[in-house]
């Protein structure tokens, strides 16, 4: 059985995965990445959040870093593409962020899950070659070239989109699920004039009417990490964006995602990337003028 499969962190080419379940959120790498899966043959049982999706028809995904997913393979037939975008290629490219928000293709659930007529596979999947044909191009302006094609990409998605009716899911899936779109919520329009109200394991907790250790150990199993380290890795993303894509005071900054004081802003980015934000955002600008 044989994929064809593109792994953008910027761009590498993935060979022998068995099967769909290569895209699987439970590996920390994985939860990095923005996703789109493109299944052209097969069939199999996708989940998605509170959602679940018989594939049985073209169908492409596009699947949130934070979004819980399953794949159940019910056939012995399986093709298509899929490519994993790593967050900081969107930090590199705004173009391409901005299209990602304007069409809610990730962060709109009911978006997320597109069947394709028979048309539309051979125009996709040449975009999916073309990027991977940039990728082995090795030019100076590849990873240029291959943002425009998953712009296009979602653009025509959008343009042929027909939502199909997902079959609802109940128990434990419903408490994480909230939780991140929650997060989402919270951290998706930050800025210094309507700062991130809560930003705490207790305070997501009450705002779900659960006790933090039950949501924490549900995030653990499912996720394989706890609140607060899916709380800290969000915020961090969002003060990246902030520090490359805003002419914002390093305080303003501080001030949106949840620090009243600078010092602590700080000392919370630079524990967790090892440098601090004012070299983050110098370092990330003299790259991006050499090019």
């Amino acid at each position: 059985m044989h994929n064809d499969t593109l792994d953008i962190k910027t761009i590498d080419t993935l060979r022998d995965i068995p099967g769909l379940m290569a895209v699987n959120d439970r590996a920390p790498n994985r939860r990095e990445c923005y996703k789109v899966l493109m299944v052209t043959k097969g069939i199999g049982v996708f989940t998605l959040g509170l959602n679940t999706y018989y594939i049985a028809a073209p169908t492409i995904l596009f699947i949130h870093p934070n979004d819980i997913i399953s794949w159940k393979s019910l056939s012995d037939v399986a093709g298509g593409y899929y490519c994993l975008i790593k967050k900081p290629v969107l930090h590199d490219h705004p173009q391409l962020k901005a299209t990602i928000d304007k069409y809610g293709l990730f962060s709109e659930k009911e978006k997320s899950v597109i069947r394709l007529g028979e048309a539309d596979i051979p125009v996709l999947s040449e975009l999916f070659v073309r990027m991977q044909e940039e990728e082995l191009s090795g030019h100076a302006l590849r990873d240029d070239a291959i943002q425009a094609y998953l712009q296009l990409l979602m653009v025509h998605s959008a343009r042929v989109a027909r939502f199909p009716e997902p079959d609802a899911v109940s128990g434990e899936f419903r408490h994480v699920h909230n939780f991140f779109q929650l997060l989402e919520a919270e951290t998706m329009h930050i800025n210094y004039t309507s700062p991130i109200r809560i930003k705490t394991a207790k305070e997501f907790a009450a705002s779900l009417s659960l006790h933090p250790n039950h949501l924490n150990a549900l995030l653990k199993k499912h996720t394989g990490q706890n609140v607060s380290t899916h709380i800290r890795n969000r915020l961090l993303e969002a003060s990246k964006i902030l520090l490359l894509q805003t002419r914002w005071s390093l305080q303003d900054i501080a001030y949106s995602i949840g620090f009243s004081e600078q010092p602590n802003f700080n000392l919370f980015f630079k524990k967790n990337t090892g440098v601090t934000p004012a070299e983050f955002r110098r370092r990330k600008r003299d790259v991006g003028g050499r090019r």
